[in-house]
């Protein structure tokens, strides 16, 4: 894990604070501070660390600091250190303007600090206290308490590290998708094939390929997306399959954040029904579900589905015309032919990648963001 901490080198409290968060990290762990803007930009560019987090609010900087985090994709962890009071709200609210702040934006002071705060992955509050006011204040619901040892014996400096840590690990392992790069979904694709037909032969050279430049890292981002979407079984097989290694990892167990209205996954036989004979019919709801919803799970389903021996091509295709579905049927293909790597001569219809297909990507990829 790599973090990169951006503090006000003039607060001694938060300067000690963060010195005992920078020794007390884990030896594997690779960590810089940095107390100026020019600093940060210097070391998130050279670094590319998996997060920041940025301690106190109201200095100019900061945000600077945390906008050019969110640009480069990292995520951001804050700890206000007391400075979103009530009563520092109600004075930088009355002051109507900021002189430590550029003059063309210097009555923005309040403006900056709610979107720096909004966009944040995670808040940690030192008390019970400061949670209670950051979450009456209603800038952001992810709020984490650890008390701070530079001001409190109720907690040992080590205590303090090794939660602080658990907040860094649980950012990380929500929408582990957003953190994948191509390399990594490639291999996703790859391992889902080969979990859905637990055969290496139904993969091309190419794909066997992508499977072997995996890494531990990618490994859990992988396991811990396939958790969240319901489909570690088809994961777990697939590795298998490959004969790939990897940590035994209880993603049940593993804390994340999620979007309001995010629901496990379920499978499609219990919003559809069982199969009752008809493959078209069967296959047809299969289609009109993902209209709905389209979620990783249904379409690893229906890829399986698709590849029966009892399916009709002619009839479904007619079947989904009838429904005038056929366009949306052939978006859906177009994304199992990418996310599952299902086979053409499987496809009732022809692909079709055009604005739609792209606006169900976007859905399938923004499942998890919150």
């Amino acid at each position: 894990m790599k973090v990169l901490y951006y503090y006000p080198k003039t607060d001694d409290m938060i300067t000690r604070h963060v010195t005992i968060l920078a020794e007390g990290m884990p030896p594997g762990a690779e960590v810089q501070t940095a107390t100026s803007y020019q600093e940060f930009r210097q070391r998130i560019e050279a670094m590319k660390p998996d997060l920041v987090h940025l301690h106190g609010c109201w200095h100019y900087p900061g945000h600077k600091a945390a906008a050019k985090a969110r640009k480069m994709g990292i995520r951001v962890v804050l700890s206000p250190h007391g400075q979103l009071e009530p009563w520092v709200l109600k004075e930088r609210t009355a002051a109507g303007s900021d002189q430590s702040l550029p003059a063309k934006i210097a009555g923005k002071s309040v403006f900056l600090q709610r979107r720096t705060t909004e966009r944040a992955y995670a808040l940690i509050a030192f008390g019970k206290m400061e949670e209670h006011y950051l979450r009456q204040v209603g800038w952001n619901p992810r709020i984490e308490t650890i008390r701070n040892a530079v001001i409190t014996n109720s907690i040992s400096p080590g205590q303090m590290c090794s939660q602080t840590l658990a907040v860094y690990q649980k950012v990380l392992d929500s929408n582990t998708l957003e953190l994948m790069g191509d390399d990594e979904r490639r291999l996703l694709a790859g391992i889902l094939k080969a979990g859905i037909t637990g055969d290496t032969r139904w993969l091309s050279e190419e794909a066997i390929e992508n499977t072997k430049a995996v890494n531990t890292e990618a490994l859990r981002r992988l396991l811990v997306y396939a958790e969240h979407q319901n489909v570690r079984n088809y994961v777990d097989y697939g590795i298998s399959i490959l004969g790939l290694q990897a940590d035994a990892i209880d993603t049940a167990r593993t804390a994340a954040y999620f979007p309001k209205k995010y629901r496990r996954p379920t499978p499609l036989k219990q919003l559809i029904g069982e199969f009752k004979g008809d493959e078209t019919d069967y296959l047809v709801r299969m289609f009109r579900q993902l209209q709905k919803a389209p979620l990783l799970l249904h379409l690893i389903e229906l890829h399986r589905e698709l590849m029966r021996d009892t399916v009709d091509d002619d009839s479904l295709a007619e079947a989904l015309e009838e429904k005038r579905m056929t366009a949306f049927a052939r978006r859906i293909l177009q994304i199992l032919a990418e996310q599952t790597l299902l086979d053409e001569g499987y496809m009732p219809l022809d692909p079709l990648d055009d604005r739609g297909t792209q606006q169900i990507r976007h859905l399938i990829a923004n499942h998890l963001k919150i």
